[in-house]
């Protein structure tokens, strides 16, 4: 299955837009805490309109393990990863916001084939990843009033694919639709491994921890310096959308600054990554869908998170956001079986730090074998 096909045109497009940006102003004083670096966006632009190799980029995702499927007259793209023995456990894994299907690609190899990178084959998974809907390749939803991802993601598994059982992980937006389908579906789903969870739909004040208190300080603090893109995307995301469409520029210190401010080691999303995710937005003008689950999550359009039985890993990770979910505070919603403190990484830990997320997910889904 070819997953892109960019034509001649729309890549000379794109580098003719990089080379005639029009450049912001910069100030007279420190702005480094004001956005994303305009010396590293300059550069960066420069690269992807001179040197970076899209059609390289692009040979490597066409050949990855990709298939679909029609659930509901949608086309249900996603990348499948055998595992090396028979019979192996199936488990789906999600992407959050602003990334895709290659954050994982990596952690889906080492968690299929154990062996190639000295584990052990019984270990062995075979991992799904769907993209989410309006996300790059990935048609979106076509209606409010259409099934929710994490349904077609549990009918993908179980009717398209064939697993009657199946473990899940998630990060960021992706957390919340695999954390949807474990409440919805327990029946099905082994196992929920996830880098963030909701809050308690409700609780009283008083019965808080002096470390729930704590947390929950600190994420307002989070909130008031840093949610400024998640409120724009949940309120008004297609006035901004607009421009992002627009310019490539734009599209990349957007989402570049996310990249940069949400890693542990900004040096570990290395250029080449970081210009083939903006790529991959830019071709298929999907950064207007991609707010569209913020914007649906603003306004309840979404089943909220109540009860989720299912045995559940979390894993946290020192850089994410806003981070340092206490255990108690999970255990007031989930099932929680496993709580990790990662010694580092950050919101894209799954490329950041490929073999300690695979270590955790490996041994918790052991521990369910």
């Amino acid at each position: 299955m070819t997953l892109l096909n960019v034509s001649d045109e729309d890549l000379d497009d794109l580098r003719a837009r990089l080379r005639a940006t029009r450049w912001a102003r910069q100030w007279p004083l420190d702005g480094r805490n004001a956005g994303f670096d305009g010396a590293e966006l300059r550069r960066l632009v420069e690269f992807w309109a001179s040197a970076y190799d899209w059609r390289k980029h692009e040979a490597a995702i066409n050949a990855l393990p990709s298939g679909s499927a029609e659930i509901d007259g949608l086309t249900v793209p996603y990348l499948r990863f055998d595992a090396e023995r028979a019979d192996a456990p199936a488990l789906l894994m999600a992407n959050g916001w602003p990334s895709s299907f290659l954050e994982l690609t990596g952690l889906a190899e080492r968690l299929s084939q154990p062996s190639r990178f000295g584990g052990d084959p019984a270990d062995a998974l075979t991992v799904v990843l769907p993209s989410l809907p309006g996300f790059g390749v990935a048609p979106q939803r076509p209606a409010l009033g259409a099934p929710h991802t994490h349904d077609l993601w549990h009918r993908l598994m179980r009717e398209a694919l064939g697993f009657e059982h199946y473990g899940l992980h998630g990060s960021d937006i992706g957390a919340g639709d695999v954390i949807r389908i474990a409440q919805a579906h327990p029946e099905a789903v082994t196992g929920l491994h996830v880098l963030d969870l909701a809050d308690p739909p409700s609780f009283d004040p008083a019965s808080l921890t002096d470390e729930e208190r704590a947390y929950l300080e600190r994420k307002q603090q989070w909130f008031a310096a840093e949610r400024g893109y998640s409120h724009q995307q949940e309120t008004r995301p297609l006035t901004l959308a607009q421009g992002l469409t627009d310019s490539p520029s734009g599209l990349l210190a957007w989402i570049g600054e996310k990249y940069r401010a949400w890693s542990d080691d900004p040096a570990k999303i290395d250029d080449e990554f970081l210009l083939t995710q903006a790529s991959l937005y830019w071709f298929t003008g999907s950064v207007s869908t991609s707010f569209r689950p913020y914007y649906e999550r603003g306004h309840d359009l979404v089943p909220p998170v109540e009860r989720v039985e299912t045995p559940t890993a979390l894993a946290l990770f020192p850089a994410d956001i806003p981070g340092g979910q206490p255990r108690s505070w999970a255990e007031r919603t989930y099932n929680l079986a496993r709580y990790t403190v990662m010694p580092r990484g950050g919101h894209f830990a799954a490329y950041e730090e490929t073999e300690l997320l695979a270590e955790d997910i490996t041994v918790f889904f052991r521990t369910l074998r």
